[in-house]
């Protein structure tokens, strides 16, 4: 495809460079944006795939979109398009392309096969911007489908961008099941459930892909692993996923509970939102407790012995022992099978078998736990217990101490002093709720006493590392970054915050930052004073140069114009030429006393492109008499305005003789007349004719 991919597209707007990215239907290369003086991203479709109306529909598609998407962590469409290109054989071939935001960075997956895991703080931060994206795309009816650390880029700056919505559906389109022209569409590793199965997707399964993408970040490898796609694709609908706690020392197990709740098998135990899992991912961040797990990904067994609040799991020992051995070949008649096996199934079977009685005497352990507790309640009637009720942030102080009472305990408040919650906000509770607690004993609740107010502190002109650690230090959280032209901040730093520097606002409060693209647009002077316009360019940051030239329609000493021109994007401290009007063009009229008619005139005059009309019904014919201009007479040469209209006065040529008398004979007869000349004059003449 390299070979034959054009040096320019859409009539030369678009100047393509080197290859920056393959795909499985298209090339991505590095172009330049000629009109508006920036670096692109184009992706171009491979020709072959362009014959296919499938490959054809889907690049559409993607295009289609993703330019409904205006999100700060979503790779941005700007354009899109279709080039005729002539193969080697004389064939002409349609090259489909789309053009993107360029993004000066590096893929998850890159940076993961470079540096192996992340930080916890990395992988929250890289998923909450992930999060960001899909629960805005989701909110407009899209799913991706293909969320993998390879469609997710992190900029230089450190911004998440999800980009390739290249099987992106809308909603309405994947409510029905997926057809078999559809297919099977994603990447294994990170394949939902239901996508490897071929049934209906919906936003869930985006979060199931997600779920798996944070499980790598943490602990540098994907849930499940195979040598083919099928074999991780079943594993993904049959089998549990190591814990990431068992395999990174030390990592807090909360993460279990959240990747667990993320790729849950049945979709209906996973997070419902996007913003439901992000609002997990920012309680861990700020040390508060998150939402409970509801179903585990790595299985029901393991669902049962996280979750306190579930019924245990009772499994019948000999059953399993029976069910092992027929697994394993010890049946009667089954002999054969256990020598056809293969080592691998062999270790599989082991280690089921070991799983099996683990949990049955886990399962025992349980029962004989509740057969004491009812013992200790019979034995004990005074001792009562009851189930401590859960309280939530919705609550009022009035109806959560109602709650605590009627469930038989004392109610006690107490002030949270350290919430950025508003006040009032019922925040947290001991014991906590679903647990089991003595009859009358006190039920702590804690209800913020509202955020703390912080100034948001001035970091205009810093760079984006500096700005975030002082907005950090000043006990606020950095959002997401914006970019923006500037006339006078250099590029890659802070132009200014949303909530406004300098503003008061509550402890932890997300800031915007708007960071310089270095560019910034030429202003419009068009009409004003040479003054007033060289001041405003000069106060942008430009340099100058003034030049003049003649306008019918702008004043002298008026601007005209700007090159280049008014409101287009250019570098900080790029040079314009300010043009300035000297007024209308003049054109100097030759001396015209020395013409003879009025037609000689007029056809010197036109020859200088000015227009010409004769006074008093004069005629080209007539004796040329004077010139004027506005009054002024320019028969003896003047300065008049190009395309100007010149008065021309002439006298009309006598009609008769010059008055004198005279006689003459030419052929014998005689005659006589008298008339009257033009000039009003009496005279005669004579003839004789034959």
């Amino acid at each position: 495809m390299s070979d034959n991919i054009p040096q320019t597209l859409a009539n030369g707007r678009y100047r393509i460079g080197r290859v920056i990215g393959h795909g499985g239907m298209a090339e991505v290369r590095l172009a330049t944006d000629t009109r508006l003086g920036r670096q692109v991203a184009i992706k171009i479709m491979r020709a072959d795939f362009a014959r296919d109306p499938n490959f054809l529909a889907r690049f559409h598609r993607e295009a289609h979109s993703v330019a409904q998407l205006n999100n700060p962590n979503i790779v941005s469409i700007y354009d899109s398009g279709e080039e005729t290109v002539t193969e080697p054989n004389g064939d002409q071939e349609l090259l489909p392309y789309i053009v993107m935001e360029y993004v000066h960075g590096e893929t998850l997956r890159d940076i993961l096969h470079e540096n192996g895991p992340l930080s916890v703080r990395d992988a929250e931060q890289v998923m909450i911007g992930t999060l960001n994206a899909l629960e805005y795309s989701h909110r407009r009816g899209i799913i991706h489908r293909d969320i993998k650390p390879g469609n997710i880029m992190i900029s230089d700056q450190g911004v998440v961008k999800v980009m390739d919505f290249g099987i992106a559906r809308a909603l309405d389109e994947t409510s029905s099941a997926v057809t078999k022209s559809q297919g099977v569409v994603g990447t294994a590793q990170y394949l939902s459930p239901e996508q490897a199965q071929g049934k209906t997707v919906d936003m869930r399964s985006d979060l199931y892909s997600a779920g798996c993408v944070l499980y790598e970040m943490l602990t540098g490898r994907p849930p499940f692993t195979g040598d083919a796609p099928v074999a991780i694709a079943y594993q993904h609908v049959t089998e549990t996923a190591t814990p990431p706690s068992e395999l990174v020392p030390g990592l807090p197990k909360v993460w279990d509970q959240i990747i667990a709740k993320a790729m849950a098998k049945d979709r209906d135990q996973r997070y419902s939102t996007a913003a439901d899992f992000k609002r997990d991912l920012l309680a861990v961040a700020a040390g508060r407790p998150i939402s409970g797990p509801q179903a585990s990904g790595t299985g029901a067994d393991t669902e049962a012995a996280t979750d306190p609040f579930l019924p245990p799991v009772v499994v019948d020992p000999s059953a399993q022992n029976a069910q092992a051995a027929e697994q394993d070949g010890d049946q009667p008649g089954k002999a054969t099978a256990t020598s056809t096996k293969t080592r691998e199934q062999q270790a599989a079977a082991r280690k089921k078998k070991k799983r099996i009685i683990i949990w049955s005497c886990v399962a025992g352990a349980v029962l004989l736990a509740v057969l004491i507790a009812v013992l200790v309640h019979v034995l004990s009637p005074s001792e009562q217990t009851a189930q401590v009720p859960r309280l939530t942030a919705e609550m009022t102080e009035t109806r959560a101490r109602q709650v605590v009472e009627d469930a038989g305990f004392v109610f006690q408040r107490k002030t949270d002093t350290g919430s950025s919650q508003s006040k009032g906000t019922l925040t947290k509770q001991s014991p906590a709720g679903g647990t089991t607690a003595k009859k009358g004993s006190t039920v702590t609740v804690w209800f913020s006493s509202g955020p703390e107010s912080v100034t948001v502190p001035n970091v205009a002109g810093m760079s984006q590392s500096r700005a975030k650690a002082a907005l950090k230090k000043a006990g606020l959280t950095v959002g997401s970054t914006s970019f923006e032209d500037s006339a006078t901040v250099e590029k890659d730093h802070v132009t200014r915050t949303d909530p406004a520097i300098a503003s008061s606002q509550p402890r932890g409060t997300s800031v915007t930052l708007y960071i310089s693209t270095g560019r910034l647009a030429v202003p419009d002077v068009a009409g004003k004073s040479q003054q007033e316009a060289t001041a405003l360019l000069k106060q942008s940051g430009f340099s100058l140069t003034v030049r003049e030239e003649s306008s019918d329609s702008v004043s002298k000493g008026s601007a005209i114009r700007t090159d280049p021109v008014a409101g287009s994007t250019v570098t900080q401290g790029s040079m314009v030429t300010l043009y300035i009007s000297t007024g209308q063009e003049m054109v100097t009229t030759p001396r015209l006393t020395g013409y003879q008619t009025l037609g000689d005139a007029k056809a010197a005059l036109q020859g200088l492109g000015l227009n010409v009309q004769y006074a008093n019904g004069g005629q080209d014919s007539w004796t040329y008499v004077s010139a004027s201009y506005n009054g002024t007479s320019i028969s003896n040469g003047g300065s008049v305005p190009k395309g100007a209209t010149v008065t021309l006065t002439g006298q009309k040529p006598q009609s008769g003789g010059s008055g004198s008398t005279g006689s003459g004979s030419s052929d014998g007869s005689s005659s006589s007349s008298t008339g009257t000349d033009g000039s009003g004059s009496t005279g005669s003449s004579t003839g004789t004719g034959q």
